[in-house]
């Protein structure tokens, strides 16, 4: 139910169960967390992860959750692995995202959504807490009043909601979803990956207040000795687009 390929510069990730409406397995997820680990270091500039069907993800299965109590919680490393990996992850989210395919969603650096598209968090109807890291990211991304609409309320966010709200950094036609997302790809590609990069490591030790400061220091260091650093400025009094290399 995973399919994953590298093209170029890009990884691309897709959930592939739509009967189901993608949800997750314990093996499923697994193979994806393989799948990052194996392009770590790879050079990758993005990853697209999205889905097939009309839904993008809907969580786990529910044959996983009602088999095991979840003390130890797949879908919380598998978007701790998402959000840790080092080049931009981009959702495209072709369908609704529903229960820890919101989660999912939320561990992505950016999020283009399709129009008609919702999303929920239903556990409260379930009598389900949901886990702390996962409302952690939420209240990360949107903030906490958000996060209590998702979580407390159990609310459904249409297309237009979740555009205001911050969900999504953008709104398409399903059509236009493959060509948008390929299109932020291209745009990170086209910046200096130690800087992006970094910059990213920095972001999210500072959500989870846990900045190494020291290590930000150094990858501060770093870009400025870079060939990449000299290219941008060589770049830009030629007037000229760089090329960058990751060096």
């Amino acid at each position: 139910m995973i399919e994953a390929k590298r093209h170029g510069d890009f990884g691309y990730l897709t959930l592939n169960r739509p009967a189901a409406h993608n949800a997750l397995t314990r093996d499923a997820m697994a193979k994806i967390q393989a799948q990052l680990s194996a392009w770590q270091g790879d050079g990758l500039r993005a990853i697209i992860l999205t889905g097939t069907g009309k839904s993008f993800c809907a969580g786990a299965s529910l044959d996983d959750v009602a088999n095991s109590d979840w003390a130890e919680n797949p879908l919380t490393a598998l978007c701790d692995a998402i959000e840790d990996f080092p080049a931009p992850v981009i959702a495209a989210l072709n369908g609704g995202a529903y229960g820890g395919g919101v989660e999912l969603a939320l561990a992505a650096d950016f999020r283009i959504g399709v129009s008609g598209m919702r999303a929920c968090v239903p556990p409260a109807k379930l009598g389900i807490h949901y886990p702390p890291a996962g409302i952690a990211r939420a209240i990360a991304r949107l903030g906490s009043q958000t996060a209590r609409r998702m979580f407390l309320l159990a609310e459904s966010f249409d297309d237009n909601a979740l555009l205001a709200t911050g969900f999504l950094d953008a709104l398409v036609a399903p059509a236009d979803l493959a060509d948008r997302s390929a299109a932020m790809a291209e745009q990170i590609a086209g910046l200096a990956p130690l800087a992006v990069q970094g910059m990213k490591r920095t972001i999210v030790e500072m959500e989870r207040g846990t900045l190494d400061a020291p290590a930000a220091k150094a990858r501060i260091v770093a870009a400025f000795a870079s060939d990449d650093h000299a290219e941008g400025l060589a770049a830009q009094r030629a007037k000229r687009k760089p090329i960058f290399t990751g060096r």
